[in-house]
């Protein structure tokens, strides 16, 4: 049999709907994630165990681990491991059956169609054939989850999904450079205008009315233009907070479909 492993590059809320889906289909994975990582949706994103040690997503648990070699060990226990290995250099030892680029960079920064016999990538910036196998459409819309076969996803637009007609005003980007410091914590119901954090000496205020979603952590290092904090404007979704999303659970059932076509066909199992 061949190695089964599927190792997921990236570790923020999307990528970890994907992991998700394959831990729960008995998949065996790997995640790698670079040494400062940078989600903002904190509460339902697996990076946060490299900073924690370990974090727990809808009852799936992931550890940090600081080799391959103790990677394979965590996951002899039942339990996803995350590697701080932003070049990739595990990929080489761990050998795996499939590479899921899920960084969502918005560009490929070292991805290639030879690293495993399946690479799939998500969003934009690769093309199916080229880059990996297949791309999965991270956009929003009819097309979100679509495999593609040949070809790239849709561009990214820069403009954030709408949720109840706020589209850019929801987010909020750091208007200079510095050390964050939060007021508030993923889940707090804002106001527009309230000061919810600073970012060195500068206030950062809340956009829009309604609930923070997401947060980026507190004492990291920005620079200006950094994504900082999302708002939901509907005040009774609260427990969006905390669970995997509509697009990353869409995102991933096409990443499974493609790990399951790919092993089934093989006859590894």
């Amino acid at each position: 049999m061949k190695n089964d492993i599927i190792i997921v590059k990236g570790g923020g809320d999307i990528a970890t709907g994907t992991i998700h889906r394959l831990f729960s289909a008995s998949f065996r994975v790997i995640v790698l994630e670079s040494e400062r990582p940078s989600a903002i949706r904190r509460q339902v994103s697996f990076c946060e165990a490299v900073y924690d040690g370990r974090k727990t997503v809808e009852g799936v648990t992931a550890i940090r681990a600081e080799s391959a070699e103790e990677a394979i060990e965590i996951m002899s226990e039942g339990l996803v491991p995350v590697i701080p290995d932003s070049r990739g250099e595990s990929i080489k030892k761990i050998k795996p059956r499939v590479l899921v680029d899920a960084v969502i960079a918005k560009k490929n920064i070292g991805t290639s169609i030879d690293t495993a016999p399946l690479v799939i990538a998500l969003g934009p910036g690769f093309t199916a054939g080229r880059d990996a196998h297949f791309v999965i459409e991270t956009m929003r819309g009819h097309n979100l989850g679509r495999i593609i076969e040949k070809g790239s996803a849709l561009p990214n637009t820069g403009i954030p999904g709408n949720i109840s007609g706020h589209t850019a005003d929801r987010v909020i980007y750091s208007e200079n450079e510095g050390i964050f410091t939060s007021y508030k914590d993923i889940g707090d119901s804002v106001r527009r205008g309230d000061v919810i954090a600073h970012v060195a000496s500068s206030p950062v205020y809340a956009s829009i009315d309604g609930i923070i979603r997401g947060m980026i952590r507190d004492g990291y290092a920005v620079s200006r233009g950094f994504k900082i904090a999302d708002i939901d404007p509907r005040p009774g979704e609260y427990e969006n907070c905390f669970t995997i999303s509509d697009k990353a659970r869409c995102i991933a059932g096409s990443v499974l479909e493609l790990v399951c076509r790919e092993i089934y066909n093989d006859g590894n199992v």
